[in-house]
């Protein structure tokens, strides 16, 4: 399908093809966290400039966090808008990680100055309480530029976070493993049990804690 969407195209990005088909003010957005078993879950919407395009912006995950600091700031220089959002643990205990992400995603597109047209969504799902247009693009992150933008802010930033809480629960040396579940992680969490920003409701709690 995405080989047929891009013939004729010059660009490898997506945007290409939806603004040949009308759309004029694109936003891509994608989170951050999602996967971790402790902090927040970060959401960050980018609008690009209309002819911007870079093959130094990626998935975050393809950069170094030294590649991904020094975009961060291209980024935010070039970008026509930006936010970053968050849904903190409270909300992720309480509701599940799938409605929370959702949330951050939509107070990333609530903050945008500039109403776009159209926007871009990382991975299978629309978000559901969005009432504008939206297409959720799967491996997004590799074909749209404005996502693979959004995914370096949401990740640049949530790491900045878990730095601080590292600071605040040095314990559980958030520096190194931002909270994903590693085996230092979870080495950690079994010497000092469950802090405040863990997400306890987690099924990989029940046998490892």
């Amino acid at each position: 399908m995405q080989k047929k969407l891009f013939k004729n195209i010059s660009s490898p990005w997506i945007e290409v093809y939806f603004r040949r088909s009308g759309y004029k003010i694109i936003a891509g957005i994608d989170e951050a966290g999602r996967g971790a078993i402790a902090g927040p879950v970060f959401a960050a919407c980018v609008i690009l400039p209309f002819d911007f395009f870079s093959e130094e912006i990626k998935d975050s995950k393809k950069l170094s966090p030294k590649k991904r600091e020094e975009l961060f700031q291209k980024i935010c220089n070039i970008a026509l808008d930006y936010t970053i959002a968050k849904s903190d643990v409270d909300e992720i205990n309480s509701e599940g990680i799938f409605k929370a992400t959702f949330k951050a995603m939509l107070r990333a597109i609530k903050g945008l100055k500039i109403k776009p047209d159209l926007i871009l969504v990382d991975g299978p799902y629309a978000i559901p309480e969005y009432k504008g247009i939206q297409k959720a693009i799967v491996k997004g992150d590799s074909t749209s530029i404005s996502i693979s933008a959004a995914s370096i802010l949401a990740k640049v930033s949530r790491d900045k976070y878990m730095k601080e809480l590292d600071k605040k629960y040095p314990q559980y040396a958030f520096s190194k493993h931002k909270g994903y579940a590693t085996d230092l992680h979870f080495k950690l969490i079994k010497k000092y049990g469950l802090s405040p920003v863990h997400r306890s409701y987690y099924k990989c709690f029940k046998n490892n804690v």
